[in-house]
């Protein structure tokens, strides 16, 4: 009778990696520990650099397949599907390490709200611009023949065969660079929301599998309802990544000069909509929920404290909210 083979979902939980110096380990298990990281912020880092390259390589893989085929192979909605599962997959890699920022805009208003360290921040800013650019070498690499065929040979920022909008994003012919700014602030407001709405277990308690896939339906809607004025950039690492890498790889100092010097606008203003976005629910929702069991407790211990003075005037952030 033939054996049923074991699914590798049920093998890999089954049999977790030896931690523990245990004889009957492989030669790869013991190369594998020697590699180990122990520090907690490279670990972290580490999580966001892998966790965008997975958003980046998925979403410009998209763009450069619709574009180097003209169409035939994918559109518009190709695209938005590339992203949105990109940065679905993008968090499950990296969740479990760093909280998947992937974003320095979600990781600006985090540490404004007391929820990150500012100290990490310029770490996890640098390594998600570097797996961004990681990525982006990754597509044109990928593409590269593909890309040199339908540009002619020649690497162009704008015109009927520029590649550049490819790997970061590109203002409408119509578009003006202060409604490009009220654009990305807008996107990445919406974006916020959503993120913030899913992370807050007090509003709707999520199954832990199912927050991934729902930041990337928020990134797919907000690109199927605000993609065309510029491209939907929402995210600064995402943008100045790759276009970091489109100006060594040949397309030159145009990539930064197009558009009127469009470059800084996704990367100034997805961190002034993440921070609008953030004020907005704070305010309209998550200020407003009911003090748990363990926070009226706290409060009330700390009132307790306060000898001779009304409680009233002391804490008034431990009245219970209705």
């Amino acid at each position: 009778m033939m054996k049923r083979q074991t699914p590798l979902t049920t093998a890999l939980r089954t049999h977790p990696r030896q931690d523990c110096g245990e004889g009957g380990t492989s030669a790869m298990e013991r190369l594998l520990r020697k590699c180990r990281v122990r520090n907690q912020l490279v670990r972290e880092c580490m999580a966001e650099c892998l966790g965008i390259y997975i958003l980046i390589l998925f979403g410009c893989g998209s763009v450069a397949q619709v574009t180097t085929t003209r169409d035939q192979k994918g559109q518009y909605l190709s695209i938005n599907l590339g992203f949105a599962l990109g940065a679905t997959f993008g968090v499950f890699v990296s969740r479990g390490v760093s909280g998947a920022h992937l974003n320095p805009a979600v990781s600006l208003s985090l540490c404004v709200l007391g929820r990150h360290p500012w100290l990490k921040l310029p770490f996890y800013v640098f390594f998600q611009v570097f797996g961004a650019f990681l990525a982006a070498a990754t597509v044109g690499l990928q593409y590269y023949d593909a890309i040199q065929t339908y540009g002619g040979g020649e690497l162009t920022v704008t015109g009927p065969t520029a590649t550049a909008a490819i790997f970061s994003t590109y203002p409408a012919d119509y578009l003006s660079l202060w409604g490009g700014v009220v654009d990305q602030v807008i996107g990445t407001a919406a974006l916020l929301l959503c993120v913030l709405a899913l992370g807050d277990q007090r509003n709707s308690r999520l199954p832990g599998g199912l927050q991934p896939v729902l930041v990337g339906a928020a990134v797919m809607v907000i690109g199927i309802s605000m993609g065309s004025n510029s491209g939907y950039a929402i995210n600064p690492a995402r943008d100045f990544g790759p276009r970091l890498f489109t100006f060594i790889a040949g397309w030159g100092p145009d990539v930064f000069q197009a558009g009127g010097g469009w470059w800084w606008v996704p990367v100034v203003a997805p961190c002034v909509g993440a921070l609008l976005g953030t004020l907005m629910y704070e305010l309209l929702i998550e200020v407003h929920h009911p003090l748990t069991p363990t926070e009226l407790q706290t409060c009330q211990k700390a009132t307790e404290n306060q000898i001779g003075l009304d409680s009233k005037t002391v804490e008034p952030d431990c009245e219970e909210r209705t």
